[in-house]
């Protein structure tokens, strides 16, 4: 993404918008070896779990604990498996929008704002109850899994302040 083109008279055009800031610490480069088990950790997670629900739970996950790199990943990721803009816009006021979203998704989206929030306390038995009724108890263990793994995700990005609108799907980040 390029904010500040330059033209052929060597001055630069000003940009209307704010500069891009720079990433605090590359650690995925300093730490490769926690990288890549993060990497790993998120593809076993991710294992019989429907494409297009995980995006929701990842894009939903990522607007609660407002990581930008993960926002724009997993948008695009979800856009490019065939999520439609509208459920993706929706997903930020998706208990408004439910009539977007199957009652599998609901409960999917009610278990990951209860995993992602824990200062409200433990995941209360009527969301676990509610998502145990749609996913079988190994599909949800994963799905509590991955739930896990963006919010690790998620802590790297915002922590570390890793910079978004670089990410093409398919790029195999995570």
């Amino acid at each position: 993404m390029t904010t500040n083109p330059v033209h052929h008279d060597h001055a630069p055009t000003p940009s209307p918008y704010a500069p891009e800031h720079p990433a605090r610490l590359p650690w995925a480069e300093l730490v490769p070896d926690v990288f890549q088990a993060m990497v790993r950790l998120d593809a076993a997670a991710r294992k019989g779990l429907d494409p297009l629900l995980l995006e929701l739970v990842k894009v939903r996950a990522s607007q609660l604990n407002r990581c930008a790199l993960c926002l724009d990943m997993h948008s695009k990721d979800a856009l490019a498996a065939g999520e439609s803009v509208e459920r993706i816009v929706q997903l930020s006021a998706w208990d408004e929008s439910r009539h977007f979203y199957t009652e599998k998704e609901i409960a999917a989206l009610e278990l990951t704002e209860a995993v992602t929030v824990l200062t409200d306390g433990f995941v209360p038995d009527e969301v676990y109850a509610r998502a145990a009724e749609h996913f079988e108890p190994a599909e949800l263990a994963r799905l509590i899994a991955a739930i896990t793994v963006i919010n690790a995700w998620n802590r790297f990005g915002v922590t570390t302040r890793q910079v978004p609108g670089h990410y093409t799907p398919g790029g195999g980040e995570h």
